[in-house]
């Protein structure tokens, strides 16, 4: 399969016309695709998705801290992150068909490519970077706002701004009555490659363990397993 949609049936969908077409080919164009087609002298989007991603980390957090004017500022990061997170954004490209309009190269496309999230992030943040630059600022933020508004219902609906640790404390308080505690069980490698092992406990029972670059990922990857095991125990 390759891209089905050109240029100007995108724009009709996202209701955006372009002063200038190349700056959204550009958007749309994966590494791979380039790289296949070096005769096209064609610019990849990587550059676009730079600036796209730091766009909607601003717009993202504007809102948010109009919309929370009381939030502090742990909760406003975690609300921002849930956001912009992979697959939220990559619900939006799907959204405005930008998964059908992506270039890919072959080996991409045969591969999955046009399907992968992390794939469709990049385009959406690319499309925003282009957007950017050939319409200006208040119409990404027209175009992006109503999908906070429904991203943001969905994401407190199902917590989706909680990290584990966090959602493992609440869990367990309300459940068991108790609080989790975490242990630092194994330290590998180097000093510059550290690796570490962290355990979660419930009372004198270990729930959890993971593994990570520093402890308080470690401590993370041990929540979320504790959280899967839980949740799927007929008792919970």
């Amino acid at each position: 399969m390759t891209n089905t949609l050109d240029l100007s049936q995108l724009q009709q969908i996202t209701g955006i016309q372009f002063r200038d077409e190349h700056i959204l080919e550009h958007s749309l164009t994966h590494p791979s695709y380039r790289n296949e087609h070096p005769g096209l002298k064609l610019q990849d989007n990587e550059r676009l998705e730079f600036l796209g991603d730091a766009v909607l980390d601003f717009i993202s957090g504007e809102w948010l801290y109009e919309r929370y004017p009381d939030g502090s500022e742990g909760y406003l990061t975690r609300l921002r992150s849930a956001l912009v997170r992979t697959e939220t954004l990559a619900g939006f490209s799907i959204h405005f068909s930008l998964d059908q309009a992506l270039l890919l190269g072959r080996g991409e496309e045969e591969h999955g490519g046009r399907q992968r999230a992390n794939n469709l992030c990049a385009v959406f943040e690319a499309f925003v970077g282009a957007i950017y630059l050939d319409q200006g600022i208040q119409v990404v933020r027209d175009l992006v706002f109503p999908f906070f508004e429904e991203a943001l219902e969905t994401i407190l609906q199902h917590d989706l701004h909680k990290d584990p640790k966090s959602l493992l404390q609440e869990w367990s308080q309300a459940n068991i009555g108790l609080t989790p505690s975490y242990q630092t069980i194994d330290t590998q490698g180097p000093d510059h490659a550290k690796l570490f092992t962290v355990a979660v406990y419930l009372g004198d029972k270990r729930y959890g363990e993971g593994r990570g670059t520093n402890k308080q990922s470690a401590a993370q990857a041990a929540a979320q397993q504790a959280l899967e095991i839980l949740k799927s125990s007929p008792e919970s």
